[in-house]
């Protein structure tokens, strides 16, 4: 393919909508054609090992591809593929005759919404990550499970890649620092992989490989009338996609702690955990975040053939160890801990664990949630307080998912806050257990407010929505008359949080610190 063809579509009279002008946007593996309303993509006909796009069929497939994959994604923002026929000097898309080239049309939104751009300019907000870790969870459930017998997803076969990595890295660095530490990197990695072996196996077994994204970052988010949307996902390269769902927000997750936002990357895994439910496999996360920092530390390697000037290749080697020691933090001995809250519903407990999540990687449990995913979505209005899905046997079986989640990610290293009431001696014993049986401090956060802001509280949740707690004030007064307040040995390892006080919430971190000095 010419660049003559790619000038002359670049010709308003070829397309039945209003042009605005032309901007072209050149890739390693396509040109993009922007026209003010539309966008037309054209692959080109090259070959890079990893995806073969040098003959004519193979670029229609893969259009077809893009298009049928980023649909599950978007509405109306992939509309469709064209041939071009004529010739390169005198194109007609969608037009009569044999096709010289393939295009696909999609929708144009502004570049500056990308949540790259929105990241750049200071305003990417924690609405915007409970957005898209929603959006990844809704995905990730939907779609197609790759068959057990498929060769991808095997232990084997998440291995290659990793090792890969290695292989191409040493050759490009020379430093000793560099070659020692990409040495220790290669030795956790084969260790972390000979120790995960089974979970692997086990997560191949259980449909968790799936027909993935498999580019996850922010620069293919954007914002399309208000909402979060993902785009431009793998088509041209099923390794790449027929992966661990861990492995796709694994990117995102790295992606936003290379740029500084690391609570929000704790607050995407973890919202994300909160809608998927899937807390097994979180001893992956880091395996996989380290994968994925180690693919972006080779590629920046990659550009140092073609440089020439000094300081060019003194960024291009800060930004290869940037990479790399992003990598290596997520290979640091980790130091959990269990911290559960205590109080009546309403009372702040989940904007105080949500703290810990952002501030000390905590992940949250939330026992409204849980309680649901166990039991189904009925209401407890129309259940009756004691009844239905809130009846003590109910309440129990939570308690218990709760306290069997809290052990799972205790032991895959990650601190771990559970959000529910404990108004029961019994509960709070049954998760102090938790904490002795793994070898982790415990504390509880002992959550207080004033049940006129309790009401104010409850009456702004139940205005807004989707909150999955169903308390009302009756609930909450029934158990103000029935809670069993902490004993001297509980409140010796508890820190009272009066949560409509700022001062009480902005000390909690730095507390924390100090009771438990490994954090």
């Amino acid at each position: 393919m010419s660049q003559s063809l790619i000038a002359a579509l670049q010709n308003p009279a070829l397309y039945p909508h209003p042009v605005e002008g032309f901007q072209v946007i050149e890739t390693h593996i396509s040109w993009v054609l922007l026209t003010g309303s539309y966008v037309y993509k054209v692959k080109k006909p090259v070959n890079f090992g990893f995806l073969d796009f040098t003959d004519l069929d193979q670029r229609r497939h893969f259009c077809e591809e893009e298009l049928r994959l980023n649909q599950r994604l978007t509405r109306d923002l992939y509309l469709e593929v064209l041939p071009i026929s004529g010739s390169h000097e005198a194109p007609q898309i969608g037009g009569e005759g044999p096709a010289i080239e393939y295009v696909l049309k999609m929708r144009q939104f502004p570049q500056e919404n990308l949540l790259s751009a929105v990241q750049a300019r200071g305003e990417l907000t924690p609405a915007h990550i409970d957005e898209l870790a929603e959006r990844i969870a809704s995905f990730h459930l939907a779609a197609p499970k790759v068959a057990v017998e498929h060769p991808l997803g095997t232990a084997d076969a998440v291995m290659m890649p990793v090792r890969q990595n290695f292989e191409q890295i040493r050759p490009l660095i020379g430093e000793k620092a560099d070659l020692q530490q990409l040495e220790a990197l290669e030795a956790w990695a084969e260790s972390s992989h000979e120790r995960l072996e089974p979970l692997l196996a086990k997560r191949k077994q259980q449909g968790f490989i799936r027909e993935c994204h498999g580019d996850i970052h922010l620069g293919n988010a954007t914002l399309i009338d208000g909402e979060v949307v993902l785009f431009d996902c793998i088509e041209f390269n099923e390794p790449f996609r027929f992966t661990d769902v861990y492995a796709d927000i694994a990117f995102i997750a790295m992606d936003l702690e290379d740029r500084g936002l690391k609570s929000l990357s704790r607050r995407l895994v973890s919202q994300y955990l909160e809608h998927t439910g899937d807390y097994e496999g979180l001893e992956l996360l880091n395996f996989y975040k380290a994968y994925r920092a180690l693919v972006r530390a080779k590629i920046a390697l990659f550009s140092l053939a073609h440089q020439s000037d000094a300081v060019q290749k003194a960024a291009t080697l800060r930004q290869y160890r940037n990479y790399a020691g992003l990598a290596e933090s997520y290979s640091a001995i980790p130091s959990p801990f269990l911290v559960i809250t205590h109080g009546v519903s309403a009372s702040g407990k989940s904007q105080v664990a949500l703290r810990l999540v952002e501030a000390l990687g905590c992940v949250r449990l939330r026992s409204d949630v849980e309680r649901k995913r166990l039991f189904g979505e009925q209401q407890q209005a129309a259940q009756g307080l004691q009844e239905g899905i809130y009846n003590a046997d109910a309440s129990a079986a939570t308690y218990a998912r709760l306290n069997q989640l809290a052990a799972a990610v205790l032991h895959a290293g990650f601190p771990v806050v559970i959000d529910a009431t404990f108004l029961k001696q019994e509960q709070r014993k049954a998760a102090r257990k938790v904490a002795e049986e793994t070898g982790t401090p415990f504390l509880i956060l002992d959550c207080h407010a004033p049940e006129a802001v309790i009401e104010a509280w409850l009456a702004q949740r139940q205005a807004q929505g989707g909150d999955p707690s169903d308390a009302t004030m009756e609930v909450v007064r029934a158990q103000l008359a029935t809670r069993e307040p902490l004993d001297a040995g509980e409140q010796a390892r508890s820190k009272r949080i009066d949560t409509d006080q700022a001062a009480s919430l902005d000390g909690l971190v730095e507390h924390i610190r100090q009771h438990l000095p490994s954090v």
